[in-house]
């Protein structure tokens, strides 16, 4: 049995910039075969946009939950939004 298809917009809080995040969770999300893209804010967030069966989209959210080693994650925030098709997962610059 196959999950619905869903796109979400996460933003991870916390000591996740400078810690190799973006990178990892790129990594991630390609391992889980997920499209999207991930990129930091000057807020001091990292947000990423993931598209995908819902159980992959839930694992990449407990994968951003702990983080890279060296980040300290206090929370993921997590929306869901129109659903998007993307090639692949990339990194977009920082807004």
């Amino acid at each position: 049995m196959t999950s619905a298809f869903e796109t979400w917009q996460l933003f991870a809080h916390g000591r996740v910039q400078g810690v190799g995040y973006r990178a990892a969770c790129a990594a991630q999300a390609t391992t889980l075969g997920l499209g999207g893209w991930v990129r930091n804010r000057v807020d001091g967030t990292v947000e990423v946009v993931a598209s995908g069966p819902i159980e992959k989209l839930d694992a990449l959210r407990l994968w951003m939950a702990a983080g890279p080693p060296g980040a300290r994650v206090i929370c993921v925030e997590v929306v869901t939004v129109e659903v998007q098709s993307f090639e692949g997962f990339g990194w977009l610059p920082t807004v």
